[in-house]
């Protein structure tokens, strides 16, 4: 009976709870290459992938499956194998890095209907002034995980729905969807607050962010990551504001959202929280901020996928362009998600932290291929 209760109330916030589900293609396939045909392969610099190879690695190694959740799937045993292979590696210079990739791994081209192009965006590391006392212009919590959220592991169940976590909270008994932005902003919740900021605008664009690093008013820097989020869909406000009129096409890149929101004030706070979707975090001493896998992510070198066709861990060889239309061709890893990320050819590059970081973030939107690479 306890086990009936609850499949009734997962059912119950199922069907009430907005959902968003990775529509599944009809037809992925792997076309199995050679590096040699790869374009620029050889020109990377595969010393920059040596750190990241091995924080992936470390999280590997502490996972009993890999891909039991992805579409494309990767023999965990293999992995661990070349992980384990790749700590005794005595050079990890450009050469030796490379080779031992060309050795243990092959690359595979991701076809989604015969096609291979997909979708590539990027995301940065915001800024932000924040104080641990609120006082002054620090008025606006930073909220870490609530108290009162409750989650529900669908895969504990085996049950086949769309999302296999399910957040919510108790009211009268019953569990229901948790609360909206909206609702969160204007009657707050039961949650510690991590920090106090100075800028509703900036702890907005953090949240879509996931992460950002923290200017504290005693002379002080922390780095503030992702704990967790509300449940609700993610609805972009470059999206809201084109559709509404208020931003023109081709004005809708990351910067000039975050001057018209400033400019704005009013109506800022309406049109930010006709997103539903909230996100909670964490302070955090990790040297970058922490992706979905829980490694610290790299600036060029770290790609956020969609997990129910990317397992998080592996390797990919990236083949876009930056804004500036200059080719964009490396080896990254998958090490974090994100909510607008959907589909096997789609990824969000992650630029790095600051202003300049923000600029070319805020502006990337390109075509591109995707290859993973899997263990021989």
């Amino acid at each position: 009976m306890k086990y009936f209760g609850l499949l009734l109330t997962f059912f119950f916030l199922f069907s009430c709870a907005p959902q968003q589900e990775s529509a599944l293609p009809d037809d992925i396939q792997l076309k199995r290459t050679n590096f040699s045909e790869i374009e620029a392969f050889d020109a990377d610099q595969f010393s920059e992938i040596s750190d990241v190879f091995q924080n992936s690695c470390n999280a590997i190694e502490k996972k009993t499956s890999l891909s039991s959740d992805s579409k494309i799937k990767i023999d965990h045993k293999k992995m661990l194998d070349i992980c384990h292979s790749f700590k005794s590696l005595k050079s990890r210079n450009n050469l030796s890095v490379k080779n031992f990739i060309k050795h243990n791994f092959e690359p595979y081209l991701i076809v989604v209907n015969n096609s291979s192009k997909g979708k590539f965006t990027s995301y940065y590391e915001a800024e932000l002034k924040a104080s641990k006392t609120k006082h002054g212009q620090y008025k606006y919590p930073i909220y870490g995980k609530p108290y009162d959220l409750i989650e529900i592991n669908l895969k504990d169940f085996d049950l086949e729905l769309p999302n296999k976590r399910i957040l919510g909270r108790i009211e009268q008994n019953k569990l229901v969807p948790y609360y909206t932005r909206k609702e969160i902003e204007n009657s707050g919740i039961d949650a510690p607050v991590i920090l106090w900021g100075d800028d509703k605008v900036d702890i907005f664009l953090m949240q879509i962010q996931g992460s950002a690093v923290a200017l504290l008013d005693d002379g002080n820097k922390v780095r503030i990551s992702y704990a967790d989020n509300n449940g609700h869909r993610f609805v972009g406000i470059g999206s809201i504001l084109l559709q509404k009129g208020l931003l023109k096409k081709g004005e809708a890149s990351m910067d000039k959202i975050r001057d018209w929101l400033k400019v704005n004030p009013q109506i800022a706070d309406v049109n930010m929280n006709e997103n539903p979707r909230f996100i909670f975090h964490k302070i955090s001493d990790a040297s970058g901020p922490l992706g979905a896998l829980g490694v610290p992510l790299k600036a060029g070198r770290s790609l956020a996928v969609d997990p129910a066709f990317i397992p998080l861990g592996s390797l990919l060889w990236l083949d876009t362009t930056e804004p500036s239309g200059r080719p964009l061709q490396k080896i990254v890893a998958a090490q974090d998600i994100g909510a607008a990320i959907k589909g096997p050819i789609r990824g969000d590059y992650f630029w790095g932290h600051g202003e300049e970081a923000l600029l070319q973030a805020g502006k990337m939107n390109a075509q591109g291929q995707l290859y993973i690479l899997l263990p021989r």
